[in-house]
């Protein structure tokens, strides 16, 4: 270790003197609270609920964001976006008839028009209704290139457990005697029309430490689960084993993975009953097969025979290096290369091209990459009007053409179809305009972080607002696990707060992954706090320009954003007013503890090493809360039936600041919901109505 890296260890022990923490929680008074279906936790739970709710919701003003919210998300009007699945276009639609949804499909004829003529597939409403059960739609795995058979995933309230029954599309009904897996975290995948690669749970013993199954195995059609075939073994410090299948115009490849760490991976080729480990850095992300490669993004610096492919490249990897057990220059071509200013949104593999919606300085672009002879092209930029935030949408590898979206934080999404052999992009549908932008303004502008580090942020809101340097403002922030934050339009956001007078922030900070991996591994685990300190820099420089002060100034995460709110509201509680906190982890020494939460120690570090718990001690914002000190006004949200950030921290984080004496803690937690807080629109309108009626109570 180094000098400077003794010295930080050593200030962290110091920072952290009197925090008599263990790590089983032995010495942590609000324990109890973990205990998540527990009596006594659920009537603290419904006493806080009806607390928040007689304050927050008796106003007429309430009532109108509320219904407001209501009409936009139960709008007949918004676009009903598709999955292609062979000759049909898929969608999930759900409205004030439809409250649990519709899973229905078109022809991409019938979609060109201005009213397709839908047909349903399966009508969740009935369903619920009939079996007696809150389901919602957690999606379907069909198998292609029929898609006739699908794997459904239905889900109790909300919960990531699902589950998994075989449906025919055909006969638009579950399959007799078929697939079936209790709920469950469960891997599933086809293998062929007989056989499927599944990974349940099937007792303690088959579980990883983090809930999700360790063991992948081949299932056979008519026989019981006990019989299939197990073909790969995961350990039980991994994050889980899992099964995938991947199509070109070479045929079909079927994947098992060790998933290791949030962020690694070990891969292998299942072919004719064996397992062929694919030589591969285990950081790097497989997309799929095209013409015979896979197609894979680094995370980290790749040397092959002298030649660097750097972190955040996409390349084409020659499938012989399974068989041949090693990669040569000649198995390699690069296809696209990000700079500093840019990264890899998102990859998707049409019929004759690899799709690259790559990030510009936080503006999403679409390159494609076809082939040529015996090598593939280089990328080319497809072309859309202006520089409008574009993203990939629906991509099919049986089909040429492929969908994309136009949007921006002020210009409602536009669907659009672009045909591989005209070039031409064909305009589909429009959401109207859900809220007034005139005068409306949206600026990129650059806060410079404690180290020096140039963070971007965006400001949306009237010039006039924010001109008049008192504008009650909304900064918003996650800056974690390589996720990006990008411009797109936010119809209850605008009415509800833009055209009533307020501002709204996106900060890019560190964490994300808006310029690539390097961008997201900077605030990895011991590096955790420069993201903090991103965020607070974006703060300070609202307040810096005369955009707006810290008696109007709130701040917003959910899940790791949670964290980051909650951090950063222990370390500067005099740089905000109000905070709003949803389904967040909070105590960041049981984390790992809590459902889903051994999965993220590649991200946030293992609490039972006694250096990485210090510095989590460092930030932990329920270690961290004192009663000694003048907090902004919190509320915190969360969801009963969270399945993967454990309700436990929002329930214990609001039980210690009530008892140390703080006044300004909201609490509200969705009795179902999962880790979306919200099981249907009805729900999610009542979330957003209650947050922005907690910010217009504390800084209009």
């Amino acid at each position: 270790m180094t000098i400077v890296g003794r010295v930080l260890i050593l200030l962290i022990l110091v920072s952290c003197a009197g925090h008599q923490v263990r790590l089983d929680g032995q010495n942590d008074p609000h324990l109890w609270l973990e205990n998540v279906e527990g009596e006594k936790a659920l009537s603290w739970v419904k006493k806080q609920n009806e607390k928040t709710l007689q304050e927050i919701t008796a106003s007429d003003r309430y009532k109108s964001l509320e219904k407001n919210a209501l009409e936009i998300l139960q709008a007949k009007d918004k676009i009903p976006f598709v999955d292609i699945k062979g000759d049909y276009l898929y969608n999930f639609w759900q409205d004030d008839k439809h409250v649990r949804g519709l899973w229905r499909r078109t022809t991409l004829n019938s979609y060109k028009r201005k009213r397709p003529r839908w047909e349903t597939v399966l009508d969740l409403d009935r369903l619920s209704k009939k079996e007696k059960e809150n389901w919602v739609f957690k999606g379907a795995n069909c198998r292609p290139p029929q898609y006739q058979r699908c794997l459904l995933r239905l889900s109790r309230g909300g919960k990531d457990a699902v589950e998994v029954r075989e449906f025919d599309t055909k006969r638009k009904a579950f399959v007799k005697k078929g697939f079936y897996l209790r709920e469950a975290k469960s891997w599933v995948d086809w293998l062929d029309g007989n056989h499927i690669f599944v990974a349940t749970n099937e007792g303690a013993e088959s579980l990883t430490e983090s809930g999700y199954p360790r063991l992948v195995k081949v299932w056979k059609r008519g026989t019981p689960l006990s019989q299939a075939k197990l073909v790969l073994e995961a350990k039980k410090t991994d994050m889980g084993g899992f099964a995938q299948t991947f199509v070109d115009d070479s045929g079909k490849t079927a994947l098992l993975g060790r998933w290791e760490t949030f962020f690694t991976k070990s891969m292998f080729v299942y072919e004719n009953g064996k397992s062929l480990s694919i030589p591969l850095q285990d950081s790097a992300e497989i997309h799929g097969l095209f013409k015979n490669h896979f197609i894979v993004e680094l995370r980290k610096d790749w040397t092959v025979d002298e030649k660097v492919y750097p972190s955040g490249s996409l390349i084409a990897v020659a499938r012989r290096v399974v068989k041949n057990k090693k990669v040569q220059a000649s198995d390699v071509q690069s296809l696209f290369a990000p700079d500093a200013k840019s990264s890899i949104l998102r990859i998707a593999i049409s019929k004759d091209k690899v799709l690259i919606n790559a990030l510009e300085s936080v503006t999403g672009k679409i390159f494609a990459v076809g082939w040529e002879r015996d090598g593939f092209a280089k990328a080319k930029l497809i072309p859309v009007k202006d520089n409008a935030h574009v993203t990939l949408s629906s991509v099919s590898p049986y089909k040429s053409d492929f969908f994309f979206t136009l949007t921006g934080f002020l210009s409602p999404d536009a669907l659009y179809l672009h045909s591989a052999k005209s070039q031409a992009n064909q305009k589909l549908k429009s959401l109207p305009s859900k809220f007034s932008s005139k005068g409306m303004t949206v600026k990129q502008v650059w806060a410079t972080s404690k180290d020096g580090t140039q963070v971007p942020y965006f400001l949306i809101g009237r010039s006039d607002v924010i001109e008049s340097g008192k504008a009650p403002t909304l900064l918003y922030g996650y800056g974690g696990f390589e996720i990006s934050l990008t411009p797109r339009y936010k119809p209850v956001v605008g009415k509800l707060w833009l055209e009533n007078g307020g501002l709204y922030v996106m900060a890019n900070i560190r964490g994300g992954g808006e310029f690539g991996p390097k961008w997201h591994q900077s605030a990895l685990k011991t590096k955790r706090h420069k993201a903090y300190d991103d965020f607070i820099a974006v703060g300070e420089d609202l307040i810096k320009r005369g955009t707006t002060t810290k008696e109007k100034l709130a701040i917003q995460g959910g899940s790791n954003g949670g964290l980051l709110v909650g951090a950063v509201m222990t370390r500067r509680p005099d740089l905000f007013k109000a905070v709003l906190c949803h389904v967040p982890l909070l105590d960041m020494i049981r984390y790992s503890q809590l459902l889903a939460g051994a999965s993220w120690v590649g991200e946030y570090g293992d609490p039972k090493k006694s250096d990485m718990k210090n510095y989590l001690l460092g930030y932990s914002p329920y270690h961290n809360v004192s009663k000694d000190e003048d907090y902004p006004e919190l509320f915190l949200m969360t969801s009963t039936k969270d399945d993967r950030v454990h309700p436990g921290h929002a329930r214990k984080m609001a039980a210690k600041m009530m008892s140390q004496g703080h006044k300004n803690i909201r609490y509200y937690e969705n009795t179902e919901g999962g880790h979306a807080a919200s099981a249907n629109l009805k729900q999610k309108a009542r979330m957003r109505a209650l947050s922005y009626e907690f910010l217009y109570k504390t800084i209009q």
